[in-house]
């Protein structure tokens, strides 16, 4: 009779667990793809290859950030951590543009490459973002500095899709 009990709680626990997995929540947010290239122009910071890492929040979908590295982007000055006050805009395929914006940035040395973020933003499920039209402004010294799309380029592989 004990082993009936024992066979039945184990078989009841086990019903349970896959009860339990069948309501589990969803996979969490995800944004796809997590890292694209672009070209951009910076003025005085020079120009050329970029990239943009974006990741989202898996417990809040609407918070996301990304960050800008670039080799070919350089400060002319030497830098103290966290002195950019940076704001991106990215452009929405499927609604209003999303900016991301902090002083997020490690210390660099005159000449380095440029690095800014992770910027926080607010995001939407379906967003679709792109650099392509938008910008990165980055105060250094009062001092602003505006980084646009080189013309006829693309972010590639595309945009970021959050979900």
């Amino acid at each position: 009779m004990s082993k009936r009990i024992g066979s039945g709680a184990a078989l009841l626990a086990g019903a349970l667990a896959v009860t339990g997995l069948a309501f589990a929540p969803s996979a969490a947010a995800a944004v796809t793809p997590t890292s694209a290239s672009i070209t951009a122009s910076c003025g005085i910071f020079g120009g050329g290859a970029a990239t943009l890492t974006a990741t989202q929040s898996t417990t809040d979908p609407t918070a996301a950030t990304i960050t800008l590295t670039s080799s070919a982007i350089t400060t002319p000055l030497a830098l103290g951590k966290n002195t950019i006050a940076s704001t991106l805009t990215m452009v929405n395929s499927t609604g209003a543009n999303r900016v991301f914006s902090g002083t997020v940035n490690p210390a660099m040395s005159a000449g380095s490459s440029i690095t800014v973020g992770p910027l926080p933003g607010t995001v939407a499920v379906g967003d679709s973002l792109t650099f392509d039209g938008g910008s990165l402004k980055m105060v250094i010294f009062g001092i602003t500095i505006t980084c646009t799309t080189t013309p006829n380029t693309n972010q590639t592989p595309g945009p970021f899709v959050f979900s």
